[in-house]
């Protein structure tokens, strides 16, 4: 008699539904918040010489990736305009 087959691993890791920044890079958030805000606004908001002085999306994620308290910030940052855009779109809605 031979053993049933193991069961399928899941892929990945859980799904996060409410987290609003699973699933989002951290080149999605920059280049959004770049975006929004254009560099300069990015720097005055985040004031690291990735954003102040000859910004690129480039640059600034290779800062990004080996500083957390940085990305923290982008990922604050982030979050915020989210929350501001739907405030802005209930707004509208209304």
């Amino acid at each position: 008699m031979t053993a049933p087959p193991p069961a399928p691993h899941p892929s990945g890791p859980p799904s996060q539904p409410r987290n609003p920044l699973h699933g989002v890079t951290l080149e999605a958030m920059v280049t959004q918040l770049a975006d929004h805000y254009g560099w300069i606004g990015l720097g005055q908001r985040i004031p690291v010489r990735c954003f102040t002085h000859e910004p690129s999306l480039g640059s600034s994620l290779r800062f990004l990736r080996k500083t957390p308290w940085a990305r923290d910030k982008v990922e604050s940052l982030y979050l915020f305009m989210l929350r501001e855009a739907q405030r802005a779109d209930r707004a509208h809605g209304d």
